[in-house]
């Protein structure tokens, strides 16, 4: 091994001190989670023929490639492959 694998490998590992605990970021809770879930599932149920729509969940939708995506709960596109 060399010197500076040996050094990474004995490195200490960062405290709880040394990382980031928040980003300000609101969290989602158990409910947010489940309602695109339910939805999905039930568009499943009564579009089982249908083959042109998607339902995505906490998908990132990049609409400008020099603006950061939107991540919205849940979204549907209609009129496309699947």
């Amino acid at each position: 091994m060399t010197a500076a694998l040996i050094h990474y490998l004995h490195k200490p590992l960062p405290t709880a001190a040394d990382l980031p605990h928040s980003d300000d970021t609101p969290v989602d809770h158990e409910l947010q989670d489940d309602i695109p879930h339910i939805l999905k599932d039930t568009l499943k149920r009564i579009w089982v023929d249908r083959q042109d729509w998607f339902f995505g969940i906490d998908m990132g939708i990049y609409y400008n490639p020099d603006e950061p995506a939107i991540v919205p709960d849940g979204f549907l596109a209609l009129g496309v492959e699947r």
